[in-house]
C-alpha cells in the first residue's frame, strides 16, 4: 500500500503542475474567477453521468469473466475489483487496470495470465466505442483528424493480429525463441487463446455496444459541465466529439491517464468549437470535467482497493483447462 499511495503521490504532482501550467498560461486570475462563478450543481451531475460510465463498463467486466467461464467470481467480488482498477490509472509504470487481473490471481487464485486479455479488450473496445463517438463530428468540424486515423489503424492492425490465428501463431512461435520470453510461451499462449476468446464477433459486437453507451454518459457530462459557466455553451455534437477524440489521444499518448494531451487537446477544440469560451473558461471547463472524470475515478479506485485489502480473500481451485491440442502442436513447431 505504500507503494501504492507513492505511486499515486506522484501521479497527483504530475496532474497538479499540468494543470498549474495551463492555469499560467490561460491567466491564473481569470481561470480563478471562471470558477468562482461555476454552479457546482453541475459538478454534481458530472459525476452521476460519470458514475453510469463506471456501471455500464463494469457490465461489460462482469460479461467477460462469464465469456472467459470464471463464473465462480461473485458480482460482489467483481465490483469491488473492477472499481480498484481505477486507483492506478494516473500512477508511473502504465500498469494501470492490468493490476485487476492481479488482484483475481491473489482472491481466487486464477492466472493472471487467463484474465489480463480481458484488460486488453476493454481498451480495444473503448477505443473504438470512442472513435464511433467521435466520428459525429470528426467530418462536420475543420480539425485534425491524424491521431483519428492512427487509432483506428491501431485498432485495424490489432484486431488482425488476434483474430487470423496463422498470424497470432507466428508471432508466439517467434517469441518463443527469445531467451527472456521463452519460459512464457505457455502463459503468452493462454493469454492468446483468452483474448481471442473475447474478440470473437458475438462478445466482441457486445462490448463495443456497452462501450460507445458508457463513454457517451462521459461526454454528456463534459456537455453538462461547459454549461455550468455563465454564458458559456457548447453543441452536444461538438462536446461528444471533443471529448471523445481527446480522450482517443490521450489514451495513444500511452501517457498515464493522458494526462496533458486529453486536457490541451479539449482546451483547445473547446476554444474553436464553443460560445463563450474563451481561453480561461475553456481552462476551467477543462479542469472541473477532468476532476469529475479522471480524478473522481482514482478516488473511488482507492476506496475499492483499500476494502478490497480489508476483505478475507477467497481461493478458489480452477479445474485444468486442457489446450487445443492442433493449436498447441503449431506453437511448438
Amino acid at each position: 500500500m505504500k507503494k501504492l499511495i507513492w505511486r499515486v503521490t506522484l501521479g497527483v504532482a504530475a496532474g497538479v503542475a499540468i494543470y498549474v501550467g495551463f492555469s499560467v498560461w490561460a491567466g491564473a486570475r481569470s481561470v480563478g474567477h471562471a470558477l468562482a462563478t461555476f454552479n457546482w450543481a453541475m459538478a454534481l451531475i458530472a459525476i452521476a453521468l460519470a458514475s453510469l460510465n463506471y456501471g455500464v463498463r463494469f457490465v461489460r467486466w462482469h460479461y467477460y469473466l462469464k465469456v472467459l467461464g470464471l463464473q465462480q467470481v461473485t458480482v460482489g467480488h467483481s465490483f469491488l475489483i473492477f472499481l480498484a482498477g481505477f486507483s492506478l490509472t494516473v500512477t508511473p509504470g502504465k500498469l494501470g487496470e492490468a493490476v485487476k487481473a492481479l488482484l483475481l490471481r491473489e482472491s481466487h487464485g486464477i492466472p493472471a495470465a487467463r484474465t489480463a486479455p480481458i484488460v486488453v479488450a476493454e481498451r480495444f473496445t473503448d477505443l473504438v466505442g470512442l472513435l464511433l463517438l467521435a466520428c459525429v463530428g470528426a467530418f462536420t468540424f475543420h480539425v485534425d483528424r491524424r491521431f483519428l486515423a492512427v487509432g483506428a489503424v491501431v485498432i485495424g492492425l490489432g484486431f488482425v493480429a488476434v483474430s487470423v490465428e496463422s498470424i497470432a501463431l507466428f508471432f508466439l512461435r517467434l517469441s518463443g525463441r527469445l531467451p527472456g520470453v521463452r519460459a512464457f510461451v505457455g502463459k503468452l499462449h493462454e493469454a492468446y487463446q483468452a483474448t481471442s476468446a473475447l474478440l470473437r464477433p458475438g462478445p466482441l459486437v457486445v462490448a463495443v455496444l456497452l462501450s460507445t453507451l458508457s463513454w457517451y454518459f462521459e461526454c454528456v457530462a463534459f456537455w453538462v459541465v461547459v454549461h455550468g459557466f455563465p454564458g458559456a455553451a457548447v453543441g452536444m455534437q461538438a462536446g461528444t466529439f471533443i471529448y471523445a477524440s481527446m480522450t482517443v489521444a490521450g489514451a495513444l499518448s500511452f501517457l498515464p491517464g493522458g494526462l496533458g494531451v486529453t486536457e490541451a487537446g479539449m482546451l483547445a477544440l473547446l476554444g474553436q468549437l464553443g460560445t463563450g469560451t474563451g481561453r480561461s473558461v475553456a481552462a476551467a471547463a477543462t479542469f472541473v470535467t477532468r476532476l469529475c472524470t479522471l480524478w473522481y475515478a482514482v478516488i473511488v479506485g482507492l476506496m475499492a482497493l483499500f476494502a478490497f485489502a480489508r476483505r478475507a480473500h477467497v481461493r478458489v481451485q480452477l479445474p485444468e483447462k486442457t489446450p487445443d491440442p492442433a493449436t498447441s502442436a503449431a506453437v511448438q513447431k
